[in-house]
């Protein structure tokens, strides 16, 4: 059976990775955290010391994904997107949060002033969203709200319906 690709992009500390595993626990498609891949196989190419993270190797990132991407039924998260192949993907999710709430979230998790400053500013500029649609045909780009639980169990609800459909329209 042919299975869609989905990507979910965003700031991070908007809830990728939360609604990516809960997506993954409910549909049976494949979750891919770019950041835990690039991680494990040291997918890299430096490391910025401002923001105290290392650099992804984009192309390396993307040679490790080819083959489970072409298969399908994989969901990807990533707080980037301008570097996948357009091809990969039948629809994308930006999640999006109040500039409040992402700040608490990202204060929790330790970010230093610049990286939380620079993070919130690129959620009030729609940063990745702009990123998205420059990336991807505009049909497929959607933005859904990510502050509080009702909007996690919402979103996947929505997403669900959206694969079931995307199964029928592409069974025949």
């Amino acid at each position: 059976m042919l299975l869609p690709n989905i990507l979910l992009t965003s700031t991070p500390g908007v809830g990728k990775t939360t609604l990516g595993k809960e997506l993954t626990s409910r549909s049976g498609l494949k979750y891919i955290n770019v950041g835990d891949l690039a991680r494990e196989g040291q997918l890299y190419d430096s490391y910025d010391e401002e923001y105290e993270c290392p650099i992804l190797d984009e192309d390396r990132v993307v040679d490790e994904l080819e083959n489970q991407m072409s298969e399908g039924g994989v969901i990807v998260d990533y707080h980037d997107c301008d570097f996948f192949p357009e091809r990969w993907f039948h629809i994308v999710f930006v999640l999006q949060a109040d500039n409040s709430v992402l700040y608490k979230r990202l204060e929790t998790r330790g970010y230093n002033e610049k990286k939380l400053k620079d993070n919130i500013q690129c959620e009030i500029f729609q940063v990745l969203y702009e990123e998205a649609l420059a990336s991807y045909k505009e049909e497929i780009v959607h933005q859904l709200p990510s502050n509080k639980p009702e909007n996690l169990e919402d979103n996947i609800n929505q997403i669900l319906k959206w694969i079931e459909q995307w199964i029928k329209d592409h069974s025949s």
